[in-house]
């Protein structure tokens, strides 16, 4: 993959369709002068935008507008950069972008691969791993919250609590290995260096980071929440008052969602993704058989279950047997994750709940304020946006290996006598899991991963 890093590249940067500006941008280690006199006709000034006809090879102009050039290093990819702001017709933005691979040919000009852009930008160090998944995670953010975050990412947030944290292992790590290499000292280093305390100390830190990486992660992720539970318990009802639209189709007629229907709503800024599904039942019908064993795969798959039950109908033997059958079947799921909710409070009063459970009314729209309180404790989130960087399901994972091989640093460490040989190396593979994060020890198939999910141009 990083053997075409050195060819010249070129996509358009703005989103398909029609607009008022559309964004042509060039990317090259190469000196840009023959691409810049090729469509501008003269020499640009660094940094400072030139109003003028974008020409063909036949010396027609294709547009006017706005060209930009960005000499190395101080671009966004480290490289030499051009952008072209002209008109925002697709057909324009198709021929400009024809006529750069033309007048680039013989560089070896090609187009941009999805994020190829902002993978240069990583590996010639103008932002780190983390820095560059916020940028995809700002263009993608679907709350005010998300955006922010995203922000504060991009700005160095999470690089910033990343790096202190490997500044205190790195210093560890020196004493260790300076121990390691000079014996015959016979320095007691765990408590002349007070390892035990650093240990300790590091581990704390990397607590509140975890912590706070995880409260980032909800936030680009969402919370995926699956509404379960019998017929005409009132699911489609409850979709409908969470999202404050007419999503789900609502009558009395039993089975009447035979298929998942799904919406994205935020609390607190924090998406959640709520899936309506088939009641729960045996049926005979083979549409609703389908969809009731698509409501169990979205079951397995949530964050958070929702298993409602109709209050109306607690007593009745028939509906009280189909309960128990899917609860029994429930003990499969983490018990974590399944939040007892009772809808149809305002047809009865005076019921005993179990403990933990919620009670509610889809119709008047009493007790769904706790809900939604109770769906974000539930995932346990309890950060405010404000300060908050956005994180990745890769971030959190990163740091809970860290905490792993710390934890074992520290059994080591307390073993009579201490194995300073192992102690190094888990401290080794602590940092190692770190860098991670930043990039600092990123495998190539990774780097593919992340940025094949960028837009093209960026």
């Amino acid at each position: 993959m990083l053997s075409r890093h050195q060819d010249p590249i070129v996509a358009i940067a703005t989103a398909p369709g029609r607009g008022a500006v559309g964004i042509v941008r060039v990317s090259s280690a190469q000196d840009l002068t023959p691409i810049v006199q090729a469509l501008c006709g003269k020499t640009l000034k660094p940094r400072e935008a030139s109003y003028l006809p974008f020409r063909a090879a036949d010396g027609e102009a294709i547009d006017q507008g706005l060209a930009l050039l960005f000499p190395a290093p101080h671009s966004y990819t480290g490289e030499h950069v051009l952008e072209l702001q002209a008109h925002g017709g697709p057909v324009v933005l198709q021929l400009l972008l024809a006529r750069c691979m033309e007048a680039g040919t013989g560089m070896r000009m090609r187009l941009a691969e999805p994020g190829e852009f902002t993978q240069r930008a990583f590996l010639n160090g103008k932002l780190d791993l983390a820095q560059a998944e916020a940028v995809s995670d700002l263009i993608d953010a679907s709350t005010e919250a998300a955006a922010r975050s995203a922000s504060r990412a991009l700005a160095g947030a999470l690089s910033g609590e990343v790096g202190e944290l490997r500044d205190a292992l790195i210093k560890l790590r020196m004493l260790v290995e300076a121990t390691l290499d000079f014996p015959e000292e016979e320095i007691d280093f765990l408590q002349q260096a007070d390892a035990l305390g650093q240990l300790d100390r590091l581990h704390a830190r990397l607590a509140a980071v975890l912590d706070r990486t995880q409260q980032g992660a909800l936030l680009r992720e969402g919370i995926k929440v699956v509404l379960a539970g019998q017929p005409n318990v009132g699911k489609s009802s409850l979709l409908n008052a969470l999202a404050g639209a007419e999503l789900a189709i609502v009558t009395p007629i039993p089975g009447t969602t035979r298929d998942k229907v799904s919406q994205t709503i935020q609390i607190e800024g924090v998406p959640l993704h709520i899936s309506d599904t088939a009641g729960l039942r045996e049926t005979e019908d083979e549409v609703e058989r389908i969809g009731v064993a698509r409501s169990w795969d979205a079951i397995a798959d949530a964050d958070v279950v929702l298993f409602l039950h109709d209050l109306s109908r607690i007593g009745q033997p028939d509906y009280e047997a189909e309960d128990r059958l899917i609860n029994e079947r429930l003990q499969g799921v983490d018990a974590g994750r399944i939040l007892q909710v009772f809808n149809k409070a305002d047809t009865a009063h005076g019921q005993d709940l179990a403990p933990g459970a919620v009670a509610l009314s889809a119709k008047t729209g009493a007790g769904l304020s706790e809900l939604r309180q109770r769906l974000l404790q539930q995932v346990g989130w309890h950060a405010t946006p404000e300060g908050l960087f956005i994180a990745r399901e890769r971030h959190v994972q990163a740091l809970k290996r860290t905490r792993e091989h710390l934890e074992l640093a520290k059994a080591v460490a307390t073993q009579q006598p201490p194995a300073l040989d192992l102690l190094a190396e888990e401290l080794r593979l602590s940092h190692d899991a770190l860098g991670e994060i930043t990039g600092a020890f990123s495998a190539d198939d990774l780097l593919g991963e992340i940025f094949s999910r960028f837009c093209i141009g960026k």
